[in-house]
């Protein structure tokens, strides 16, 4: 039997077979000898998905071509900063990273990030005692405006770590292969400065569900992100990969597996205590009158996000903001400006919560919505 025969054969067997990663790996063998790169490390990496047998992946891996360095050395496609320092003109850093007290509330997350993430950040010496390896993937799910963004760059922080935050538009590119290169490229930076941390907001865009875009272009960039997670052609020590989503049932589930995103975490809104938070933070540097109860606010908005805390308050200065600028006198913040302000508003978590229970109710596959159900009650 010919190469072409054998590989039509392997692909009929597939039909029965979509999860069977020998067949996918012999598939991607027979394309490399055929001289069909592109196809045989497209293969090669559905291969890894499904995968279990160290020998077949290391199989597989050496199908998989590491990405081309950019011009001059390494990526040229973002650049990490310490700490999530932003990085002004020449060389020089500025320190403003964001830590656990600038987040209000979400205390159970923070001390689960903090054990889980933190302390195998600052003790490697310890976790290579034990042989558990620092670094793997955190999925953080939740309404929109939770404050899962700013929990990532707070882990930074805390960890003193470098910080990417990597946005959608520096990924995705119109061209074939590009989007591929530049996630690559993305990993290849971060392994290069560690301690690291990448941070992937919206992360369905690139890693939604092949089920879902079984005939979409946007499948081979699943594929390379869960190569990339699993460090096919580089070590992943020392990266730690965070992610947020407000949709985790279009998140694709092989990115759930030991290894990339082994835990998710679900980031509620906040609760009376954490809102009362928020609102003094919000509030500490504006003039805001004797007469405002912050207790009174936190008890009268139940279900807010943190987004939405900050709407409150910024609606509340309108009132007085805007008879100072019709030539009014200027005056501090009161007790009925944010009545007036609440009266307008209605929280923007209960739309989420809606859709999110029927998947939580019907389509517990794991109980990854476990957290989710237990808020619910």
């Amino acid at each position: 039997m010919d190469l072409n025969s054998t590989l039509e054969t392997l692909r009929r067997a597939l039909t029965t077979a979509p999860n069977n990663g020998f067949l996918w790996l012999q598939i991607a063998e027979v394309l490399d000898q055929l001289g069909r790169g592109s196809e045989a490390e497209e293969a090669a990496r559905e291969a890894l998905v499904h995968l279990d047998d160290d020998a077949a992946r290391q199989r597989a891996r050496a199908l998989i071509k590491p990405a081309p360095a950019a011009e001059g050395g390494g990526s040229n496609v973002l650049k990490l900063v310490r700490g999530g320092a932003r990085e002004d003109e020449g060389e020089t850093l500025t320190r403003e990273s964001l830590r656990f007290g600038d987040v209000g509330g979400l205390d159970p997350i923070k001390e689960e990030i903090r054990m889980k993430i933190i302390v195998p950040f600052q003790r490697p010496d310890l976790f290579r005692r034990y042989g558990k390896r620092v670094g793997g993937g955190v999925l953080m799910y939740g309404p929109p405006g939770c404050g899962k963004t700013m929990l990532a760059r707070a882990t930074a922080g805390e960890c003193e770590a470098y910080f990417l935050n990597v946005t959608i538009d520096s990924i995705l590119d119109m061209y074939f292969g590009e989007s591929e290169r530049k996630l690559a490229g993305i990993f290849e930076s971060a392994r290069a400065k560690t301690p690291s941390i990448l941070f992937f907001d919206e992360v369905e865009a690139i890693g939604a569900s092949r089920r879902d875009i079984r005939n979409s272009p946007g499948k081979t960039i699943v594929n390379q992100f869960l190569a990339e997670m699993d460090g096919v052609s580089s070590n992943n020590a020392n990266v730690l990969v965070m992610a947020a989503t407000n949709a985790p049932w279009s998140v694709d589930s092989a990115l759930r597996r030991p290894g990339r995103f082994d835990r998710v975490l679900f980031v509620p809104p906040p609760d009376e205590a954490a809102r009362l938070e928020i609102l003094r933070l919000h509030m500490r540097e504006r003039p805001v009158d004797r007469d405002v109860d912050i207790g009174e606010l936190a008890r009268k908005t139940a279900d807010f996000s943190g987004a939405d805390l900050l709407d409150l308050v910024e609606r509340a200065v309108e009132g007085p903001l805007v008879a100072a600028m019709r030539g009014g006198a200027e005056r501090s913040l009161e007790r009925r400006d944010f009545l007036e302000a609440l009266k307008k508003m209605k929280p923007s978590t209960r739309e989420w919560f809606a859709t999110a229970k029927n998947y939580a109710t019907f389509a517990n596959t794991g109980g990854l919505y476990d957290d989710l159900l237990e808020y619910l009650k």
